[in-house]
């Protein structure tokens, strides 16, 4: 019997809102199509689980069609089909799912319902100006019928001929959604949305090169893996198959260091794998890896408000049913579930880190240099990764060496307090560029960390404030016998008036502006005859402040140099004799030099000027 209505809605711009708010994402609405194909899918297969229908399954395969001559997309499945009153009940009343009450009559043949909301279908009147929808139920002497509706509250209902069960939803696209009928498009929706839904999606046939060219075999091309490697057990996947799967993912990408295996039941379900990345020292390109699923179905690959921060520089897959997503399965929302997953994931994260360093420290060792960017980060970030990361974080010094925190504590407590009882760090971010002033913290019997990643001003501030009478100090922020001060240093023999003098001389040949302070010191006649150094809380600070956070004016606050003259150095002595200028230019300059202070016109007259000594 022919019927003419109008849908159950209370307003008669609820298209419009749907278009506009709901679904943020207009592509979205092939994933939920496809979705609700697979829903129908599994309700057949959980209907002839339980006894009730009892004909043969048959091919229960998802096929998609697209006619980019005639602008059309089509899903198709052999599921459960709808009778003209379920098409009244299910589409033409909006928000009325059939997945709850389906669900809960069906509870122990069915683990994996998709559908949650029933405004799925409607995603499609964002893409397309016409829909129809021909299904047939499963249930015995039922009758086609087809459903037209034009993106407006009114529609049509009228008996079809359908040889099968199952449903068949006909898109006609809107011109400037013509894309979607043309198979790279739809290709790259099914691999982004559907690559891992639980039936099989096919879509167009397999294709071979032959003698040059490109051949169709009559055989369907299948978009998707229903049993993907984070449904699976671990204790059946092999170390090969988690990196096929790494590179099914990301292809472009470099082999994970290792993985974690995520498979919890109680008190929320959560499955997936996540991937340790080589992480080198950039943090933002490697964001926006983590892909969150919720049974099967891709939600997104923003997932800051599920995992903490720092494991967003994680690669791989979660899968959870329990997240709770908005109405459109677009993005998540807030609710006490998503910190319990967050805590847990963050707790299986620390348990993987600390087992590799219980039972295979060489292979940690190894990893160290792509690792502890993030473990860094961490521990900066979060308060409960950080207890957990103190037991196998690692210090690695500039002769490569690693030891725990606990064992380098133990190896600088005897040589390195100062007056003040403090245990000094000392560190440096460069060993080429700071190597002098590491031999000359070496020569005195120091030993020296190497600290080299973006974030070590936040890193060595952080834990100034937890490890217990402790202090770091880079070691080109001061002259080697002030970096752990004791005893009293040994004035230089200088009067007031040798004294001005001196800094008048070595003023004149510096840099005209304010940032260099001329001082003299008795550094041994081991040490160099000039060097310059940094105050370690400006540098720290200022560096913070580029990267945001810290103190924020220190960042537009010019940078100062002490310029610290060593009197016990021969060449320093001779030019307390001579004052000669050309000398006093040459170790400033080299001073400069070895700190990258030399450029322009000033680094030209040097050379000319050491080519004039040498010859």
């Amino acid at each position: 019997m022919k019927t003419k209505g109008t849908i159950g809605v209370t307003t008669q711009n609820i298209f419009p809102v749907i278009k506009k708010f709901l679904y943020s994402d207009h592509e979205i609405f092939l994933r939920e199509l496809v979705s609700n194909a697979v829903d129908a899918t599994q309700k057949i297969k959980a209907l002839a689980a339980k006894g009730d229908f009892k004909e043969d399954l048959g091919d229960l395969t998802i096929r998609i069609s697209a006619d980019k001559d005639k602008h059309t997309l089509t899903i198709s499945d052999r599921g459960i089909g709808m009778t003209a009153e379920e098409v009244d009940k299910y589409i033409n009343q909006i928000a009325f799912s059939s997945a709850g009450e389906f669900l809960e009559k069906y509870k122990d043949q069915i683990n994996n319902m998709i559908g949650h909301f029933g405004l799925g279908f409607y995603s499609s009147f964002m893409v397309a100006k016409k829909v129809e929808i021909v299904t047939k139920s499963w249930q015995e002497g039922a009758e086609a019928v087809k459903w037209t509706c034009k993106g407006t509250p009114e529609y049509s209902m009228d008996p079809v001929e359908k040889a099968d069960r199952g449903t068949d939803i006909i898109l006609y696209l809107y011109s400037e959604y013509e894309s979607y009928a043309e198979e790279y498009k739809v290709s790259e929706l099914l691999t982004k949305y559907c690559r891992f839904l639980p039936v099989e999606i096919a879509f167009g046939k397999e294709k071979e090169w032959k003698d040059g060219k490109e051949t169709e075999l009559d055989k369907d091309h299948i978009v998707n893996d229903t049993n993907p490697l984070w449904t699976r057990k671990p204790a059946d996947l092999k170390e090969e198959d988690y990196k096929e799967f790494y590179r099914k993912l990301y292809p472009m990408a470099e082999e994970p260091l290792f993985w974690i295996h995520l498979n919890v039941d109680y008190p929320f379900n959560l499955t997936g794998v996540l991937y340790f990345p080589k992480i080198k020292d950039k943090l933002e390109v490697t964001r926006n890896k983590i892909q969150l699923y919720c049974n099967q179905v891709f939600v997104t690959d923003n997932v800051e408000n599920i995992v903490p921060d720092f494991l967003t520089l994680l690669h791989g897959v979660i899968d959870s049913p329990d997240i709770p997503l908005n109405v459109s399965r677009s993005y998540l929302q807030s609710d006490p579930n998503v910190k319990k997953i967050s805590g847990h994931i963050t707790k299986k994260v620390a348990d993987r880190l600390e087992e590799i360093f219980n039972n295979d420290r060489k292979g940690l060792e190894e990893r160290w240099d792509n690792l502890k960017l993030f473990i860094e980060y961490g521990m900066l970030t979060e308060d409960k990764f950080y207890d957990r990361a103190i037991k196998f974080a690692l210090f690695k010094n500039t002769d490569g060496k690693f030891l725990s925190y606990e064992e380098y504590q133990k190896l600088i407590e005897t040589n390195q307090k100062d007056k003040d009882n403090k245990l000094v760090y000392l560190y440096a971010t460069n060993v080429e560029d700071q190597f002098a002033y590491i031999q000359a913290a070496k020569n005195k019997g120091y030993d020296v960390l190497l600290l080299d990643s973006p974030l070590c001003a936040h890193f060595v501030n952080l834990l100034e404030s937890k490890l217990k009478d402790s202090r770091f100090v880079r070691v080109d922020s001061d002259t080697p016998e002030k970096l752990i001060p004791g005893e009293e240093i040994t004035k230089p023999d200088l009067s007031e008036d040798e004294e001005k003098e001196m800094r008048t001389a070595f003023e004149e040949v510096l840099p005209k502006d304010s940032r260099f302070t001329v001082s003299f010191e008795n550094m041994g006649d081991n040490n160099l005859p000039v060097i310059i150094t940094q105050s370690e809380w400006m540098r720290r600070y200022r560096e913070m402040s580029a990267m945001g956070g810290g103190m924020n004016f220190m960042g537009s606050m010019p940078e100062s140099y002490s310029v610290v003259v060593n009197c016990e150095h021969p060449l320093i002595k001779k030019i307390k004799e001579t004052k000669e200028p050309r000398l006093i230019s040459q170790v400033c300059d080299l001073a400069l030099l070895a700190n990258n202070l030399l450029k322009g016109q000033a680094l030209d007259s040097f050379i000319k000027r050491s080519v004039d000594i040498i010859q």
